[in-house]
């Protein structure tokens, strides 16, 4: 007689899986959505970027014309003469010439001041798009007549009116509108340039077009057949590169506005990305409390003869299909939220976007939210296959989940290689993406580590002497369940990425304020002619300010580098030798010493020649050495306005650059380029705004060549600039913010039967309300402080890395919005955790644990 016992194990079906999944989630259906309700926001803002990236590019496609204004824009530093117009006829006689330069201009009605770029127009630019003006027809009435455009914030900022003069250099011209914008122009290049149209005809009576400024020439040309275009090019490329023109067509303004927005809209989602993995992480610690609470639940199915791998199906589905609604309701408001986007970014968009669904970033949305959640849940689920049947009476409520580290590690490996390819698609570069993903996972291991030294060292050091009160908040932070962990890594990850932008933001504010600081110069008077240079001089003394530096400028040109010639560079590429040194025009000083913010690090300083015939040796800055691929000993022939200067590089230098003083790349020993044609920059201190505002007013009407550049003027700009970026990456980081609230409302709600169970036993033992909520405040003011203190640390150590290493400034950080983004954050933090804690003292204990149970 056999002595085996055949157990027949009943046959469930697939659909009873789905039946299963339905009916153990009836009472838990709004505990499972918050699981999902972490990563909502981040497939919000993924949504929202890509499809903006999408209705972006397509803008760009259509308006790429409007960019660019004509269909070829041909460039040079030197005036198109007469000798090149019947090149440039050839090319196209539809066409409009312009000419920019930077110049301080004056008004008369509020004696104010102010460096812009002034851009003289003649012709019917632009061919595509439009000037906006208020009036609108002062885009083209001003052409022909002695009337100017000004922007409208500059209008604005010195309380000037359409009808009212602006002086550019010595001519006066009336204001006819305010100039709104501009064929590719951004909020951004008007903060850094605003922008005063003249009329072409009247450019040379400014009297501004001076030996030694730096200024630009355009030609734009329009053309009847697109294609014709591309023929310009083949036929043209070789001669413009001959005369040292630069050239743009419709399709490589296309290429660079939409490389330059594909970084932008790459970052953006890098750190979109961040805020969806922090509330993966809290989809994984949620997870992990309610599958303890079903270990019951498993056990049974396990003793009615279902496999643990159809229990394990039963909750993957429920995971699963919350994850596919947040994937939905994710995109959902992701496609609302894009039609604020250019709102947001206004300042850096040169094109009008307009709303568009894009069904591809729609359907990535819902994929990302199916599989981020079935992948990021797949850890603690896998446990549930070594649940026994006896543990259906064996564990309670709290039974423990079994330890499993099987399959455990490739899922692991598959979370990793998951965010290692999200980032390589969004930056295409397999270097950054693995610096990225390695930069997020040591943030993530340096704050699960703070998380870990914080429980010990209160378990290692408690407070025994405290009230009870304090004792219990304070050991909830040990406690089994505990939430430490998971608020620390994801509200102090949010934390340190704001702290971080404000951080840098000050850094490099306060860097330029340090230039200025003590005895330092902190103004610029340049494009000084030779014949000036001693009246302005004196002007600088009369207003008891000194005259710190008075620096000559010569213009020339490289001709040859190592003894060879562009053309020769050119045909052998094997010498490596780069054909933009050849094209720059070069700005060099001369004299016997070096200055405070110079230092040689190679070779030997020589400041005098002596004797005509002696060796010219130069010094150069040690970045620019490297660029060119030179070192000391090597040939340079300089082209010094038609005279040719051999030279040999004796020394380089290291510089700081971020002194309000001249520097340059190269500079010649005295006895050379004295008689050479030269303009001069001053240098000196003003002590106070008022007397700046004098002396710009003085130089301006006496002498309207000369530009001015004050340290006020440099830290508005940048002040402005840096407001509007952070505001960007700013918003984008409040996202990380608000999915660690919501993991944290997740975390407490999901909790809440074990917090029962606690604030039960506690009234039984004959706690108050008011001991229960003080103990519940507690724990949540502790994890507050701790998770907004460890984010604004990591924030610290990664400002100083920025600063240090990037940005090469001295980091000293502000205090004070630190501790105020520490208060925030945890009064906000104590606030969710008492509210949702509110039921456990609200009812009496017996009735809450019917309603539970």
């Amino acid at each position: 007689m056999d002595s085996k016992i055949s157990i027949n194990r009943p046959e469930y079906s697939k659909s009873w899986l789905w039946k299963m999944a339905w009916r153990d989630s009836r009472r838990s259906r709004s505990r499972l959505f918050l699981f999902t309700s972490s990563i909502i926001l981040g497939i919000t803002a993924l949504v929202a970027i890509n499809s903006f990236k999408a209705s972006l590019f397509s803008a760009i496609n259509d308006q790429a014309k409007g960019l660019l204004g004509a269909d070829l824009v041909v460039r040079s530093s030197q005036p198109f003469t007469e000798d090149y117009q019947p090149l440039l006829d050839s090319i196209g006689t539809e066409r409009s010439s312009e000419c920019y330069f930077a110049s301080m201009i004056y008004f008369p009605r509020s004696q104010g001041t102010r460096l812009v770029q002034v851009r003289a127009l003649e012709g019917d630019f632009p061919y595509y798009g439009t000037i906006e003006t208020d009036p609108v027809e002062a885009a083209r009435s001003f052409r022909g007549k002695k009337q100017a455009l000004v922007d409208q914030t500059l209008m604005l900022q010195f309380g000037v009116e359409v009808g009212d003069e602006v002086k550019v250099g010595t001519e006066s011209f009336e204001i006819v509108g305010r100039l709104q914008k501009i064929p590719g122009q951004t909020g951004i290049t008007t903060s850094v340039a605003p922008v005063v149209y003249i009329p072409f005809e009247y450019v040379e009576q400014t009297g501004l077009l001076q030996k030694g400024s730096r200024i630009n020439y355009m030609e734009y040309f329009r053309f009847d057949d697109e294609a014709y275009v591309k023929t310009v090019e083949e036929a043209y490329e070789k001669r413009f590169d001959q005369l040292g023109w630069r050239y743009d067509t419709v399709e490589e303004q296309k290429e660079d506005t939409g490389r330059a927005f594909k970084d932008l809209t790459g970052f953006l989602n890098l750190v979109a990305f961040v805020a969806l993995l922090l509330g993966c992480i809290g989809v994984a610690s949620a997870v992990h409390i309610y599958i303890k609470e079903k270990i019951t639940s498993v056990a049974v199915i396990r003793c009615l003869g279902g496999t643990s791998i159809q229990a394990f199906f039963i909750f993957l589905i429920q995971i699963a299909s919350i994850g596919l609604l947040g994937g939905i309701i994710g995109s959902v408001l992701g496609s609302v939220l894009q039609m604020y986007l250019p709102g947001v970014l206004k300042d850096f968009l040169p094109v009008t976007v307009d709303f568009a669904l894009s069904w591809s970033a729609i359907l990535q949305g819902i994929a990302l939210g199916l599989s981020i959640s079935v992948l990021f849940a797949l850890p603690p689920l896998l446990r549930i296959r070594k649940v026994a049947p006896l543990q259906a009476i064996r564990a309670g409520i709290d039974g423990a989940v079994p330890d499993s580290t099987r399959g455990i590690y490739p899922v692991y490996a598959a979370i990793l290689a998951f965010i290692l390819g999200f980032a390589w698609w969004q930056i295409g570069s397999i270097l950054d993406a693995l610096s990225f993903t390695g930069g997020l996972i040591a943030a993530f291991l340096l704050l699960a580590g703070v998380a870990k030294l914080i429980t010990w060292s209160v378990k290692k050091f408690f407070p025994i002497t405290w009230s009870y009160v304090w004792r219990q908040g304070l050991a909830n932070l040990f406690r089994p369940q505990n939430q430490t962990m998971i608020l620390i890594i994801t509200v102090g990850l949010g934390t340190a990425l704001i702290s971080t932008l404000y951080l840098v933001q000050q850094s490099l504010i306060s860097q330029v304020s340090i230039t200025g600081a003590g005895d330092r110069p902190n103004m610029v008077l340049f494009d000084i002619q030779s014949d000036q240079k001693e009246a302005i001089k004196t002007m600088t003394l009369d207003y008891e300010l000194p005259v710190i530096q008075d620096v000559p400028v010569v213009t020339m040109r490289l001709e040859e580098l190592k003894g060879y010639s562009k053309k020769e560079a050119e045909a052998d590429t094997t010498l490596g030798l780069p054909d933009w040194a050849y094209n720059r025009e070069y700005r060099i000083t001369y004299r016997d010493s070096l200055i405070d913010s110079e230092e040689i690090i190679a070779g030997k300083w020589l400041g005098k020649i002596e004797n005509p015939n002696d060796t010219i040796f130069i010094s150069m800055s040690d970045g620019y050495a490297e660029n060119l691929g030179v070192k000391v000993g090597d040939e340079m022939l300089f082209n010094v306005q038609g005279a040719l200067i051999k030279t040999y590089v004796g020394s380089l230098r290291r510089i700081d650059w971020n002194r309000v003083q001249t520097n340059f790349l190269v500079i010649f020993p005295e006895g050379v380029l004295e008689k050479a044609p030269q303009f001069h920059v001053l240098i000196t201190r003003v002590e106070n705004n008022e007397l700046s505002a004098r002396f710009q007013q003085a130089v301006v009407r006496n002498y309207p060549n000369v530009s001015i550049i004050d340290l006020q003027l440099i830290l508005s700009t940048l002040d402005d600039i840096l407001g509007k970026v952070s505001f960007v990456i700013q918003f984008m980081a409040l996202l990380s913010i608000s999915t660690g609230i919501l993991v944290l409302i997740a975390s407490v709600v999901i909790s809440k039967f074990q917090r029962i169970q606690e604030g039960v036993l506690l009234r039984t033992l004959g706690a108050s309300r008011r001991q229960v909520l003080t103990i519940a405040g507690l724990e949540y003011l502790f994890l507050g402080v701790f998770a907004s203190c460890s984010g604004i640390l990591l924030s610290l150590a990664g400002s100083w890395i920025l600063s240090y290493f990037l940005f090469e400034s001295t980091f000293s950080p502000v205090w004070m919005p630190l501790l105020a983004i520490i208060g925030g954050i945890t009064a906000l933090t104590v606030a969710i955790g008492v509210t949702n804690s509110r039921e456990v003292v609200n009812n009496p204990p017996l009735e809450v644990l019917r309603r539970e149970i």
